[in-house]
């Protein structure tokens, strides 16, 4: 996954916006990344628990495909000193192995954008006593207009309890994936896609 450069040149503009927000303040930080489950056209759900959150860019810090008999003879820590687990990893759309997201998303406020027309107060509220997390965006904006589109993340789990999900059997020749192209299954694993947000400031 790459920042896009646009982002960075605009992100003061995006936090005066942000800050417009009655009764709440809002910092800026180094961008981070939600991953989120949920219909695009959704403007609330009650599935942020389903939510993650990579703190860093997780692309940079992965290991590609062709090198993962390196990252197996090295005990499955990364150069970035990340732990791979094999029965639930992690692909982007140029063939890049990552780490696991934080879960669940906290709740807070998040200035969040896709990198497009957009940039608005993702609400996520207190975890339930039934562990559901709601969450909201406001003035009609929809999760595909603050999804970053260029970006996929797709989870990878075993189909069945063995070692049969593994990133040696994923096709190299499906990589790079395009925007709305669905990450490619791999044998003996279940995959699940998630849209991908930029995160450039919380509430305080």
């Amino acid at each position: 996954m790459k920042i896009l450069l646009l982002i960075l040149m605009i992100t003061m503009g995006q936090l005066a916006f942000a800050q417009s927000t009655p009764h709440r303040t809002f910092k800026h930080i180094p961008v981070e990344y939600i991953v989120a489950l949920a219909d695009l056209s959704a403007s609330s759900g009650n599935n942020a628990q389903t939510w993650g959150l990579w703190h860093e860019d997780p692309g940079p810090r992965g290991c590609l495909l062709d090198n993962y008999d390196k990252l197996k003879a090295a005990g499955g820590i990364a150069p970035a000193q990340w732990k791979f687990d094999h029965k639930d990893w992690w692909l982007e759309e140029h063939g890049l192995i990552m780490e696991k997201p934080t879960f669940p998303l906290a709740p807070g406020q998040y200035v969040v954008t896709g990198g497009r027309e957009v940039t608005t107060i993702l609400t996520v509220y207190p975890m339930d006593n039934n562990g559901i997390e709601r969450w909201e965006l406001p003035n009609g904006a929809k999760l595909y207009d603050v999804t970053h589109l260029p970006c996929h993340a797709a989870r990878y789990t075993p189909t069945v309890k063995d070692d049969s999900c593994s990133p040696a059997m994923a096709e190299r020749s499906a990589f790079p994936v395009a925007p709305g192209v669905p990450m490619p299954t791999v044998k003996g694993c279940h995959k699940q896609d998630y849209v991908v947000l930029f995160v450039i400031g919380v509430g305080v």
